[in-house]
């Protein structure tokens, strides 16, 4: 079981605190939460199933976002932090 952390701008679509996933690529970890929180939708990826550039997903600590993304393994992750940037000025 992975223990998934939103950072608090997400919270307000997801689990209020951490959460329990099983998964096995974050593709699919992104597939359970938008089942089980269907306001996270399209707050993650786009509608092709991408990464939003402004989203970073890090697996035990190491930013997968602008590498294998969605596509990243998750056999033998425990932790996974997804963080939703903030843009403006």
């Amino acid at each position: 079981m992975l223990e998934v952390h939103l950072d608090s701008w997400l919270r307000g679509f997801g689990p209020r605190s951490h959460e329990k996933v099983e998964a096995d690529s974050v593709e699919h970890l992104l597939d359970a939460l938008d089942a089980r929180y269907p306001r996270l939708r399209f707050k993650l990826r786009d509608e092709s199933g991408t990464l939003r550039k402004y989203v970073r997903v890090f697996v035990d600590g190491t930013d997968v976002s602008g590498t294998t993304g969605v596509a990243t393994s998750l056999v033998g992750a425990r932790t996974i932090d997804i963080l939703h940037s903030i843009a403006g000025g």
